[in-house]
């Protein structure tokens, strides 16, 4: 590490996240974005004036956005066990030994001084992502289920399909979304009951989500302003520069 005529440690780029990582990222921001615009204007049909085919059209096209975020989001969890060191589990999870004794003397250092520069995530950095994480698999999980359940589309779909009909091939040809004309009532209220508690589960998990997703963009804002190592760049160049050796120096 070199230093200035005035002793100081020189600015130093360090490579930080992958192009596969980064792509990801914007990636997912664009798919929960779109999906927000439309699971908000599916709850609020009704106050719009949208009938029973528009209602349909929302959720497809919402369906459709959730395939493109939960296989991206399955190839980021893929990532994590294969990819460059900033990206892997250990380099995200709040999980390494002595991370406690680190979080607490992050949050105690004086903040009218900056804070120690990391390569990657600082701690609180790690407690978020690996919040949103959790999150957002857990959307992408009773997403996949919903779309069975509302539209009878893939992975479950079939099955779904299948169940409301009670197994009737006449039914089951002349099943269409959002029609009760061929389903068996039983079978059919049965499959709402089961359906009921992955509805609420997605839904507030979006609230939680959006609630997370402002926190992580304050929180990285904060972290620009005291580190100024050009955390944000860094998730279109891949690279910060940071004064002196990050505290992550290991990933």
């Amino acid at each position: 590490m070199s230093t200035d005529t005035k002793g100081l440690t020189e600015l130093e780029k360090h490579a930080v996240w992958d192009r596969t990582t980064r792509w990801f990222h914007w990636i997912n921001a664009l798919c929960v974005l779109g999906l927000a615009v439309f699971g908000l204007a599916i709850l609020n049909a009704g106050a719009f004036g949208v009938g029973s085919e528009g209602k349909i059209l929302l959720k497809t096209l919402h369906v459709y956005i959730g395939y493109a975020f939960a296989i991206n989001l399955s190839w980021r969890l893929i990532w994590a066990f294969v990819g460059s060191p900033g990206a892997r589990w250990r380099a995200i999870l709040p999980f390494r030994k002595g991370f406690l004794k680190e979080l607490f003397g992050f949050l105690r250092r004086d903040p009218t001084h900056a804070k120690p520069a990391y390569r990657g995530h600082n701690p609180l950095g790690r407690m978020m992502v690996t919040l949103l994480l959790a999150l957002l698999f857990i959307q992408a999980a009773t997403g996949l289920v919903l779309a069975g359940t509302d539209l009878y589309k893939p992975p479950f779909g079939h099955w779904i399909a299948d169940w409301v009909t009670a197994g009737d091939p006449e039914r089951l040809a002349g099943l269409t979304p959002g029609s009760k004309e061929d389903v068996d009532p039983a079978s059919y209220d049965s499959m709402r009951a089961f359906r009921k508690p992955i509805v609420t589960t997605h839904l507030y998990t979006f609230y939680v989500l959006m609630a997370a997703g402002l926190l992580h963009i304050a929180g990285v804002v904060t972290t620009e302003l005291r580190e100024r190592s050009g955390v944000i760049s860094a998730m279109i160049t891949g690279e910060k520069v940071i004064r002196g050796e990050p505290r992550d120096s290991e990933h």
